[in-house]
């Protein structure tokens, strides 16, 4: 995250001790502290050799496709009406999202340390699909825990997993969602944390805009659930105070209901997972169960950088609900020939709000986190397609 001011004071984030203000840490089990100091070491080792750097360049290029392109969305412009509407094109990387980006180092790091598997949960499918994808480049073992209902939910990305060789652990406890996910895979970790490395999170992004003779954007929109898609796009503008920074919750069947994931909105000071941060919790502390129509997106808790982000003002957070998130969905496939992730969805959405509220003249960055492939069926049995 680099440089923030906090109160008046610059502060390098984050800390020698994993924190983002009085976000983050890293709330361990006595066992895993030397373990995850030696990943530590060796990830800021191999950054530094030549020969790493090479290697990631080559794959980010050939492999995944990157740089991903920025997009100007006219037709949807035309017919919102308002500021001009462009996406940043994180669906077109190889496995349709982000993901990839942070799957590729952090398996080429897991061999590199002589580990025999690689572990991670997924929500949507998507991380586990770049996952599975990156182990089988790369020749390590992969396992992928992943709740009942996303299985039976996100059926195309489960068949991918398969297909690329990956062991698929259908959690059913629970909400048998994301978060129960999470505490199935964090426990098989814990079997053999010398052996096995556990790859959660993403926020590798990498972002260009070359606009009017370099003109920013006004504003970049991107979703928010854990949040790594919007970490990543926001590191680039953090530094650009005229850009407004914007991550979208899902509001699910309404903010009013028990049935959305809201962390940012409507969460509280607490820990999970091992961290500091927003969360939706009961009075005992406790996660609670959440909602949202992208299985991606319903976790209970939230990154830490974002919860500082918000703290200091630099950010801010708004909500949408699944039906304004399939409403947007459709809209993209019909107007601009894009199939959008529900979770990206939720992005488009709020964008095309804040087209008519900040009016013509104004330029809006979407990051288009992921292609809406795993969401299609779904989605036409949804509304009757």
């Amino acid at each position: 995250m680099g440089l923030a001011t906090i109160e008046g004071q610059t502060h390098e984030l984050p800390s020698k001790d994993g924190y983002f203000g009085e976000y983050g840490g890293q709330q361990l089990p006595p066992q895993l502290v030397e373990i995850m100091n030696e990943i530590s070491e060796s990830y800021e080792k191999l950054i530094r050799t030549d020969a790493f750097q090479i290697e990631l360049d080559s794959l980010n290029k050939d492999f995944i496709g990157r740089p991903s392109p920025i997009f100007y969305a006219r037709r949807l412009t035309e017919k919102i009406g308002g500021a001009r509407i462009f996406l940043k094109r994180e669906d077109l990387n190889h496995t349709g999202a982000h993901k990839i980006n942070h799957c590729l180092g952090e398996a080429l790091l897991a061999k590199h340390m002589g580990k025999t598997k690689v572990l991670a949960e997924t929500g949507a499918g998507q991380h586990g699909v770049a996952l599975a994808t990156a182990c089988a480049l790369i020749g390590i073992e992969c396992e992928i825990h992943m709740g009942q209902v996303d299985v039976e939910k996100e059926a195309p990305n489960v068949t991918k997993m398969r297909i690329l060789g990956c062991k698929l652990i259908t959690v059913t406890r629970g909400t048998r969602t994301l978060k129960d996910a999470v505490d199935s895979v964090f426990e098989e970790y814990l079997k053999d944390p010398v052996n096995y490395f556990y790859a959660i999170g993403s926020v590798i992004f990498k972002a260009s805009w070359d606009l009017e003779g370099g003109a920013l954007p006004d504003a970049i929109v991107a979703c928010g659930g854990g949040g790594c898609n919007a970490r990543g796009i926001f590191t680039a503008f953090l530094e650009d105070p005229e850009v407004q920074l914007i991550g979208v919750e899902p509001a699910g069947r309404g903010l009013e209901t028990s049935d959305h994931a809201a962390t940012m909105t409507l969460g509280v000071k607490g820990s999970i997972h091992g961290m500091n941060c927003y969360n939706l919790q009961d009075e005992t502390g406790e996660p609670l169960p959440v909602y949202s129509i992208a299985s991606g997106l319903d976790y209970p808790g939230v990154g830490p950088q974002h919860c500082l982000l918000k703290d200091i003002g630099r950010t801010k957070y708004v909500a949408v609900t699944d039906q304004e998130c399939l409403d947007a969905f459709m809209q993209l496939s019909r107007v601009e020939g894009i199939i959008p992730a529900l979770e990206s969805a939720h992005a488009v959405a709020y964008a095309t709000k804040l087209a008519v509220e900040i009016g013509p003249g104004k330029t809006i960055l979407v990051n288009l986190s992921g292609r809406g492939d795993k969401d299609a069926d779904f989605v036409a049995n949804r509304l009757q397609l």
